[in-house]
């Protein structure tokens, strides 16, 4: 409904400032959803005011000069000053039809462009990934798709942990299982079991530690020998994050991988500029920072520790590197941290302390997108039978082995090769839709049940809805393409219900997209299912009284198999045209 409210906007601008032409400021000229009419606009209550006159009074002069033929076929005053709205069947209509030749769907452009940076999903190399990657990775995805999908340059980091004192427990492992064997070993997936060898055998054995801590030395030095080692470690590692993100769907390939690794020889820089900005300080021998605002349990100055007694850096410093980097030499305007709630404070400290720096200087800004957890039956933290986190990957298969079982049942003539493949839309679709459609500040209870039901706020609803309409047509006699030459028809009552919400789309994109909030768009893609189930029942299309009727309503049920299938691709979600 954007133009349409703008249009409606513009007008009643232009009559309040002729009539009231030194109260002008700060108007509220809204156009909002309404339970009595279409919408409603709110300008008397502010205006009256100022002009001295009860808000009914200034509405019913407002409305006497506002002239809004072909936009409304009614304009009236209620309550204590509301402007109610009754669109045109007609201008409906039209606008419907300016959208389906729209390639974006009457989403708008960005006016200012901007480079947005998006640091997501994050896993450790020789570690799988488990449930908790879920979150960051999937809404990580929905935002980088939004960003694009409006215009921004979007740059894709995937700020993988590849470097610090562990690894050097891993090439030592490496070392004693022998380059072919471990290779062997990785390659089969198990990251995890590789992990745990290397931290038992660092637990139990002085000797190994000693090792390990010797192979660190000569990693962060430099030396050849050991950086191919950690090479391999990194590359068996980056391979199977590959393989989970085309199993999952997502856009992360290996290009944006940028480990931790990267930002080391920008570690020294840190230090230096921070010095030279007078912002860093030795306490209790270590090189920190006291950004302000931030204090301890005892209500003391919470340090951000930038370089550690021993002469290591701390993960604030890498942050503050990509800071740099990010700034420097990608020129990010915005930078996205999708990461869990538990970082936020440190977070913050990264922001205060990169504005005190000066590196951070607007437009530049950083925002942090924090999300819950994903729990189990008994609201704990979602663990596998055997009390450890769930592998991501074992998840994401008992999810397509789950849909493609439900489809066997419903749809059991579906040819096996296509039934997989919608089984594989469907269960994907279900773990990504069950984690963005609730708001991500809060956690969320994993429910196989709800997330892979055909009915109530989930994704094999809404796919549902856009395979029925694809069904339509594959019984019409009239393609998608051709239906598009007709305008939709906006007349009955749950027609008109339908076109308003579907011209509500650009806001709505907007919206999710301003507040970092995938699931307001979900909210929508559901109430425009539920809108076009009741227009469906109530509004015969193949069966319909006249040849133009029917065309219209083809019009109508192609633009919202549309905005359906836009909406879920901007949630990394597949629309199968048959279930």
């Amino acid at each position: 409904m954007a133009d349409l409210a703008a249009e409606v906007m513009e007008r009643i601008t232009t009559v309040v400032t002729r009539l009231y032409p030194s109260a002008t400021d700060g108007l509220d000229t809204a156009v909002r959803p309404s339970e009595r009419a279409d919408a409603q606009v709110n300008v008397a209550l502010g205006l009256a005011r100022k002009v001295g006159k009860s808000p009914r009074q200034v509405a019913e002069e407002i409305s006497a000069e506002l002239d809004l033929r072909g936009i409304c076929s009614k304009v009236s005053v209620a309550g204590p000053g509301f402007l109610n709205l009754t669109f045109d069947n007609g201008h409906l209509g039209t606008m419907l039809r300016d959208i389906a030749k729209d390639p974006h769907l009457g989403v708008h452009r960005a006016t200012t462009v901007e480079t947005v940076v998006i640091d997501y999903s994050a896993p450790n190399v020789a570690k799988e990934m488990h449930v908790g990657h879920l979150r960051s990775t999937v809404i990580g995805d929905a935002l980088v798709r939004m960003c694009e999908a409006v215009g921004h340059r979007v740059i894709r980091e995937n700020h993988i942990g590849d470097w610090g004192t562990p690894f050097g427990m891993l090439i030592e492992h490496l070392v004693d299982l022998g380059e072919v064997d471990a290779a062997r070993e990785l390659s089969v997936g198990d990251l995890d079991g590789f992990y745990k060898q290397a931290r038992a055998k660092f637990e139990a054995a002085p000797e190994f530690q000693e090792r390990a801590r010797q192979r660190v030395v000569m990693l962060q030095g430099g030396d050849a020998d050991t950086l191919r080692l950690w090479k391999l470690l990194v590359a068996e590692s980056s391979r199977y994050f590959a393989t989970v993100y085309e199993k999952l769907g997502v856009k992360l390939t290996d290009t944006d991988l940028r480990g931790e690794s990267v930002y080391n020889d920008l570690l020294p820089t840190v230090v230096d500029r921070l010095r030279a900005s007078n912002l860093l300080v030795t306490d209790d021998g270590a090189e920190v920072v006291f950004p302000a605002g931030f204090t301890n349990r005892e209500n003391s100055p919470l340090p951000l520790i930038i370089r550690k007694q021993d002469g290591g850096y701390n993960y604030a410093t890498t942050d503050l590197a990509c800071v740099i980097d990010r700034v420097e030499r990608l020129h990010a305007t915005l930078m996205l941290y999708v990461v869990g709630t538990p970082q936020s404070q440190h977070l913050s400290m990264i922001e205060t302390v990169a504005k005190d720096a000066g590196w951070l200087r607007e437009p530049v800004r950083m925002a942090h997108v924090a999300f819950g957890s994903v729990l189990g039956s008994d609201r704990k933290m979602l663990k596998s039978r055997t009390g450890e986190s769930v592998k991501l990957v074992e998840l994401l298969d008992e999810a397509v082995q789950r849909a493609d079982a439900s489809i066997l049942e419903k749809n059991p003539e579906l040819p096996a090769a296509e039934r997989r493949n919608v089984a594989r839309m469907i269960g994907i679709g279900a773990v990504k839709y069950a984690d963005l459609s609730g708001d991500r500040i809060k956690d969320y209870v994993f429910d196989w049940e709800r997330m892979l039901s055909f009915d109530g706020n989930t994704a094999p609803y809404l796919q549902y809805a856009h395979a029925r309409i694809c069904s339509i047509f594959r019984r019409s006699g009239t393609t998608r393409e051709e239906a598009r030459s007709a305008t939709p028809l906006v007349s009955h009552q749950s027609e008109r219900a339908l076109a308003l919400w579907i011209l509500q789309y650009d806001s709505v994109v907007w919206d999710a997209l301003e507040r970092y909030s995938p699931h307001r768009l979900c909210t929508y893609l559901y109430e425009l299912a539920t809108r076009y189930s009741a227009f469906y029942e109530q509004c015969p299309v193949l069966k319909a009284e006249s040849d133009t009727i029917r065309d219209g309503r083809l019009a109508l049920c192609d633009l919202t198999a549309r905005v359906l299938a836009d909406g879920l691709q901007l949630l990394g979600i597949d629309s199968p045209e048959q279930m």
